[in-house]
Parts: C-alpha cells; structure tokens; sequence
C-alpha cells in the first residue's frame, strides 16, 4: 500500500529472522544483498547487549534505528509497519505486555509517523494503542460512534450529493470522498476542549480531490457558495505546506443541518503526501523528483537532529524525555526571511529558532524580529510568524535566564553546554546560591543538608563526580536544585525517601510537621466548655473534627477529653455504651490555629495533575502534611491528602476549586 520496492519489502518479511532464527547478517548479505542487509540491520533490536535497564536498551534501540534512518528512511517505514502489525495481533499477550507496547507507541512511533507525515500508519497505530491504554474509554466511544453513524453517513452522503452537484455545475472535475474522524483524535479533542461526546459534530469530514491547484481554489469558492463558512477556520496548506510536506486546502462550514463540518481540498499528488508522507517523497526522491526531494532531504535533516540528542543526553531517561518532547509536542510553524519553513514545538520562542537555524546563531544572538517587528526573547511564537534572528559577532553568548523560557531540547542543550565551558567558578557559585535558596525555602540548616561528603555521595550516581562538580551541573542547569536538595535531605536526616517518587509540586508542599495534639501541656485548640474550664482536650484521628463541625467531647481516663465529630462513628458507640461521658462543647476561634483534614480526590491520570492540585494548595496558603498517590491499571488516579487549614469553610472553598479541575471527578473529605 505504501508503495515501497521488492528490497523493502523483501527486508520486511526478513526483519525477525536475526532475532528469532539465529541466522547472521552475513547470511543475509550472503543470500540477499548488501541492501536488504543493512535494511534488516536497522530494523533489528539489540537484544543480545547486557543493557542496565529496560530504559536502556530502549534507548540505545532508537538510537540504533535513527541512525539507519538518516543512512535510509526506509528502515523506518518498515519498523513502523511492523509495529502496526504488532499492535494488531497484541489480544494474545497479558495486560502489562499489551499496555507497555501501548504506551511506547503512543509515546514514539504514532508521533514518528505523523512527523513524517504517513497519516496511512498513524491513525491505526493511535487507535490501536488508545484501545490498550484506555480500554473502557475507547470502547465506551465506539459504541457511542455506532450508535450515531447511520444519521451521519446520511449527512454525508447528502452533502457530497450536494457539493457534486454544485461543482458540475462550476465545471470542476473532482472526486468527493467521506472521511471519518479516528476514536483518538475524537478523545483528544474532548480532553482538549473539555467537551463531552454529544458535543462534537465535526464527526466526519469530506475531502474533495482535484485535478490541479487552481481546481483546488476553484472547489473551494463553490464550497463557501454552497455552505456558510464559519470565521477563522480557514487554512492554506498548499500556499504554506507543514513542515513534513503535508498540503491541503481546510476550511469549516455550516452544513445543510447547520452543524460544523471540515472539508479538505487537495491535488491527487498531495492525497498521497498526506497519505504516505516520507514513503512518497523517497519514490519521487529515487526517480529524480527535484521539489520531492528536496522535501525528502528536509525530513531527513529533521531525523538527523534527533540523533544529535544523544550526544547533549548520554543517560538513557534523559534521551528518551527529550526525544518526546522533541517528537510529541504540538508543533508551530514559522518562517525564515527567505522564505523557508521551520517547525518548532508549540510555545516556542525566537531563541528555540536561531538555535534551530544553527547553534551559532543562538550563541551570537542580541534580539528578534516577528514580522517586521522587535519581540522580546521569550515570546511565544505563533504559526505564520516570520522569524528574523539579530545577531552580534562580539555577542558575549546565551543567557543562563534562556533556560527559563526555551522549549526545545536542541537550543536547552546547545545553552548548556555553552555555559559549561564558560565559567566553572561563575556556574559553582551560582549553583551553591541556588541550593541554598532552596534549602531554607524547606526552612533547614544549610550547613547540615549541604555537606561535602552528602554532595559527594550524591554524586557518585550522576555523571558529574565530585561535590564541586555536583553544584557546578546545577549553577548550569543540568541538575535540578530541587532533586538534589531532596537527595541530600534524605541522607543528612535520615528520612523516608518513599515521597521522592511525588512531583516536585507536591513534595515541597509536604510540610513535615508533629501535630500539635502530640506535643505534651494543656492545649485547647479553641475549645470552649460551658461548666469545665482549664481542662486537656484533644483532636480525635477518627474523624479529625475542624472548625466549623458540629462537636462533643468525651471524658477519656486520664488523658482530657477528646473532641469528635457529632456524626462520628465511635460517638455513636460511645453515646450508647457511656452516655455520661459525653459533654457539650463548642469552638472558639480566638487563637487563630491550624487544624488538620484529610481528603481524597478522584481523577483521570494525566500530566501536570498533581502540579495544578498543589497550585490551589499553596494559593489558599495551605500545607500539605502527608500524602499518598497511586495510579490504578485504568490510568484512574487516587490521591489522599492530609492538610492544615483554618476552619470548614476554607476546607469546603478547596474541594470546590480542586472539584473544577479538569479530569477531576470526586472529591470529599475523609471522616472516618
């Protein structure tokens, strides 16, 4: 289908017979041919390596496969084919094996594929891995998308009958096609736009395929004659391709039934780009194709980049983190003053460009330009913009302030480095001061957390050996103040490193704090009582009773009287078995105190989640005392919180903005 010659597809059907058949390649190259060799080498797994972890091997396998990528892109249509195939026969295998190969693929080859711009590989690849990953979800659509797809294809099929007519009559020779919109692009939108199911109506699409361009723009003036064109929901894909080749003509319309619906204009020639992408672009490449070639080459020079990663991430997690970002992000395209596209993550900025047009640039760059005008360096680039980069030659190099706003791990990397070999003295006493700060934000002792021999210790795991080394990689940005000084903590106070596995958000939030009914001496908690006075009371763990509550104390054996809940479970016990324990109390709100209260939210897993849960935290000025997150199978994420606030009204303001979160659905307090 994809249209590749008999040696691709003569190392396709040869790819597993390295790794399964213990057959060389030498024996292929013997048998086959240089080619089908070296074609079958790219693709294989290093599985015969004693790697140190998974992440490892997983690493040094994609390393291994860009590499042969850059040598020729055919390496990769076969890897991404064969991970298709893989998907497809995936129902034999446990849970665990179907969600991890999953994962992977959502991670890395779906984005690799639409970075390519092999739409024909992408769409099954997401749907196939949004079915592991989030099985009741995806099945839960497809009924939903059963349900309504007869009353769909009837609008469909009206519209088309409509546009034929309508473009006979203009003389425009063309072929109408539906096109149905894939279960994971229908999830994304939702999570997207924070919109339900009954609120999508972009379900399908007609694409219109055309002779020429000038049939293209001819169709789509019948198209907004035919139908309502809804404003700012045009795009000119062929007068400014996507960075990966990709043309077409969109825009949106009110349709007969005066829903939404997209229609795609395009040639036959850039059906199959958008299609088969890189696939197509090498046939026209091996045929002499000169403008196909050069947008082959373009791809090329992109995967090349990728390989540059290595180098900046010698560490397997780290590779790998940046090769998503630099894979998966939403993409922004922009322009050179002459004319050239370049994409970038979306966010970025016109630093991200000049080290993107060459690390030179980046290093002597003074200011930017966005369509004719000065931008400040850390402005968010917006597709269209046309990017002029300022330069200086006696430019004295990036910005350590750079790290703050840059999004690609290109230009991080490329400042990083710079900023290396610059100043060891200027980046060890910037790292010191950052440590610190951070030290006494967690209100410790400096000089107990940051010893030489902690720093020390804690560096033998990294690649920077040495203390001194150690704070230098944090004066430049390779280590983050916050992961060491929590290192440190642990080894200096010896304590519980079980919360290191939280975001960062939530552990400095953590206060580690004794709670005040522990500590020993007559503590009212602001509790009053109309006929005893000067008497012991305390805070009961069964149903952590705050401010607000309705209470009543019971009379304990030697240890005051214990504040509960009126609605607690042991004070319905206790009215029953000692009903002359029991006394009236109220509370007084005179000392101002904190008090503590446990909630548990409910949500769906996705990234960032803990972050904007601790925001609202520390925005009402509360603190976390403990904490306990586990994520299940079905990517539902549980979170126990146990905070210090002021009364039941702050408690109750709380759950509701947590409540307004998206992807939150529950949240209460737990009472015991």
């Amino acid at each position: 289908e994809l249209g590749m010659d008999d040696k691709t597809i003569a190392a396709a059907l040869l790819h597993d017979v390295v790794e399964d058949c213990a057959v060389d390649c030498q024996r292929i190259r013997a048998e086959f041919g240089d080619e089908v060799a070296e074609l079958v080498e790219g693709v294989t797994k290093l599985r015969r390596i004693d790697f140190n972890t998974r992440q490892d091997q997983q690493a040094e396998n994609l390393r291994k496969m860009f590499m042969a990528m850059a040598r020729d892109i055919r390496v990769i249509i076969i890897k991404l084919a064969d991970r298709l195939h893989n998907l497809r026969t995936l129902d034999p295998f446990p849970p665990e094996r179907q969600e991890e190969k999953a994962q992977e693929t959502l991670q890395i080859f779906a984005p690799l594929a639409h970075r390519l711009g092999i739409w024909h590989l992408k769409w099954e690849l997401e749907d196939l891995s949004f079915r592991y990953t989030n099985a009741e979800i995806y099945w839960d659509m497809v009924r939903k998308v059963k349900k309504t797809r007869e009353q769909r294809v009837h609008e469909v099929d009206q519209a088309i009958a409509a546009l034929a007519s309508k473009l006979k009559e203009e003389g425009v020779e063309a072929e109408i096609q539906g096109r149905p919109k894939h279960l994971y692009s229908i999830y994304n939108k939702m999570l997207r736009d924070e919109i339900d199911f009954d609120s999508i109506y972009d379900l399908t699409a007609i694409r219109v395929v055309c002779g020429s361009v000038g049939s293209c723009y001819h169709a789509l003036g019948a198209v907004h004659n035919l139908w309502m064109p809804i404003p700012n929901m045009y795009t000119d894909y062929i007068a400014k391709p996507k960075s990966n080749g990709y043309q077409s003509l969109h825009t949106k319309v009110y349709g007969s039934s005066g829903e939404p619906m997209e229609v795609q204009i395009r040639t036959w020639a850039m059906h199959r780009e958008s299609e088969f992408g890189i696939a197509a672009h090498w046939k026209y490449k091996e045929s002499g194709d000169t403008v196909n070639s050069q947008n082959y080459e373009q791809n090329v020079r992109w995967i090349r980049q990728l390989l540059e990663l290595q180098h900046d991430h010698p560490n397997a997690h780290e590779y790998l983190e940046s090769l998503k970002v630099d894979l998966y992000e939403d993409q922004v395209f922009v322009f050179t003053p002459a004319g050239d596209v370049v994409d970038l993550p979306a966010s970025s900025t016109p630093v991200d460009f000049a080290y993107r047009v060459h690390t030179e640039v980046g290093h002597r760059c003074i200011g930017a330009k966005a369509n004719g005008h000065i931008v400040p360096l850390d402005y968010r680039l917006q597709n269209g913009d046309i990017v002029e980069i300022l330069t200086q030659r006696t430019s004295k190099g990036p910005s350590r302030d750079w790290l703050d706003f840059v999004q690609t791990p290109h230009a991080r990397n490329r400042i990083k480095s710079f900023l290396r070999k610059i100043a060891f003295e200027d980046n060890l006493r910037f790292g010191r001061e950052r440590l610190e700060k951070e030290v006494h934000s967690l209100r410790l002792d400096p000089g107990q957390i940051l010893r030489p021999e902690i720093l020390d210790q804690i560096s033998q795991g990294t690649n920077f050996k040495g203390a001194d080394n150690l704070i230098a990689a944090v004066g430049y940005g390779d280590l983050s103040a916050e992961s060491i000084v929590e290192k440190a903590r642990s080894l200096a106070l010896g304590k519980d490193d079980s919360m290191r596995q939280l975001p960062r958000a939530l552990e400095t939030a953590v206060a580690k704090r004794k709670r005040a009914e522990r500590q020993q001496g007559r503590l009212k908690f602001g509790i009053t009582a109309s006929d005893i006075d000067d008497v012991m009371y305390r805070l009961s763990r069964c149903c952590s009773p705050i401010p607000g509550d309705k209470v009543v104390g019971y009379v304990t054996r030697g240890r005051g009287v214990a504040v509960h809940r009126t609605d607690c479970r042991n004070i319905l016990y206790y009215s029953q078995k000692d009903p002359e324990r029991l006394m009236e109390i109220e509370w007084s709100l005179e000392d101002g105190g904190t008090y503590q209260a446990e909630i548990h939210v409910e949500a769906f897993d996705r990234v960032g989640l803990l972050n904007d849960i601790t925001s609202i935290i520390t925005e009402r000025k509360m603190n976390i005392d403990s904490a306990d997150v586990q994520t299940r199978k079905d990517h539902m994420a549980q979170i126990n919180l146990v905070l210090s606030i002021g009364d039941r009204q702050h408690l109750e303001n709380l759950i509701g903005d947590i409540q307004g979160l998206t992807d939150v659905t529950r949240v209460y307090r737990i009472t015991g």
